[in-house]
């Protein structure tokens, strides 16, 4: 459910989280966890902080919950951010290409500018799919920062529609 009122949120705890194989095997990372899904709702402007408990442990945490025009601006960003690396990672690939392909004459170097594209090219291949994605999944509620015996939780966006949920207090 994400409608304008409210949003859906899980907390997750984090059971365990084990990295195997080494240096002649594959690096694999598992993480095991268990998560309870609140319905939090939405400020009608500004942002405020609504209290969630973990149901595994009983660990108070806090989360920090954006209005819906808000969300809505900063989704948007994000994805105009990625359009953007979108159209200069293809600027930059043809002109990589363009200058890459010439001849030069002996003793001449490729501009300062290629070097550049190269850069942009990789920075945007990265950039610009992790923004999308984000855009996404943004949902205008964070967790603020836990104290040390509660930093194995996060709150994740919920997309189905679940068995049950939990009202914050």
């Amino acid at each position: 459910m994400n409608t304008a009122g409210a949003v859906e949120v899980a907390v997750r705890h984090i059971l365990g989280d084990k990295v195997a194989g080494g240096f002649l095997r594959p690096r694999t990372r598992t993480i095991t966890w268990t998560d309870a899904r609140y319905v939090v709702k939405r400020p009608t402007s500004g942002k405020h902080t609504v209290e969630l408990t973990c149901p595994e442990c009983s660990a108070s945490l806090l989360a920090e919950v954006r209005d819906h025009s808000s969300t809505r601006t900063i989704a948007t960003v994000l994805r105009v951010l990625a359009v953007l690396c979108l159209i200069i990672f293809f600027a930059a690939f043809a002109y990589a290409i363009d200058e890459g392909g010439k001849t030069l004459p002996e003793g001449q170097s490729l501009p300062a500018l290629f070097s550049v594209s190269v850069i942009a090219i990789f920075v945007t291949f990265v950039a610009g799919p992790v923004l999308f994605v984000r855009s996404l999944s943004y949902n205008g509620v964070s967790m603020l920062d836990a104290p040390k015996p509660r930093r194995r939780h996060g709150i994740m966006p919920v997309r189905k529609a679940p068995q049950g949920t939990r009202t914050p207090r």
